[in-house]
């Protein structure tokens, strides 16, 4: 057979190849996302419909022109997915896209974080810009085995004498702190951070900025 007549097989043959091979590519991808939509807002509890997102998993809502609302998957009931939202709501309409994110929801580590002030999501608060992530951990971590935790025999110095004395802190130690407004709760609680014999002092806050006529 001539050499003209076997060149456009030739071209179909590698064309055929080239598209198998798309094709298979395009099955190995995960299927996009199915996106659901708001139908309800009851104070802090959001409905939505067609998402299917386990309990615990993350969705984004769009809608309102704003920025992309992040919500928790909190219950289900049917066809109905319960969510509690993370950021402000404001802007949000009725039939939002809901967009399903993470099923285990993970937060960048390292020690960049070191002296930084961030958010429960890790974003920076204090104005010094990004941070370097190392790796990145569950946010719900597995529970340790009771049985496996060290014995607490260790006096722990926060730098009270006060409670070095009569309060003693051991470490590994759970401890609360209670009292009523105004009388000193952050102070003493700046007081133990700041002068506790430690490598790594963590502090973790729920406060919300109140006014300061309070």
């Amino acid at each position: 057979m001539p050499a003209e007549a076997t060149a456009p097989r030739h071209r179909l043959q590698a064309a055929l190849a080239e598209g198998l091979r798309r094709c298979a590519v395009i099955a190995e991808r995960s299927p996009p996302p199915v996106e659901g939509r708001l139908t309800r807002i009851v104070g802090l509890t959001l409905e939505a419909v067609g998402c299917n997102v386990p309990l615990g998993g993350r969705c984004r809502l769009y809608g309102g022109g704003g920025q992309p609302v992040e919500a928790e998957v909190v219950g289900f009931d049917a066809e109905r997915t319960f969510l509690m939202p993370i950021d402000d709501l404001y802007g949000l309409l009725p039939g939002a896209r809901v967009r399903p994110g993470q099923h285990r929801y993970e937060l960048p580590v390292g020690e960049d974080m070191l002296g930084r002030v961030i958010d429960g999501r890790g974003r920076p608060l204090d104005g010094r810009g990004a941070w370097r992530a190392e790796a990145r951990r569950p946010l719900y971590a597995d529970p340790i085995n009771p049985l496996a935790r060290r014995p607490i025999d260790t006096p722990l110095d926060v730098g009270v004498r006060a409670i070095n004395g009569l309060f003693t802190v051991g470490r590994g130690q759970r401890m609360g702190l209670f009292a009523g407004s105004g009388v000193g709760k952050s102070v003493l609680l700046g007081m133990m951070t700041r002068y506790t014999q430690a490598d790594v002092t963590v502090v973790g806050s729920d406060r919300r900025t109140r006014p300061r006529s309070q």
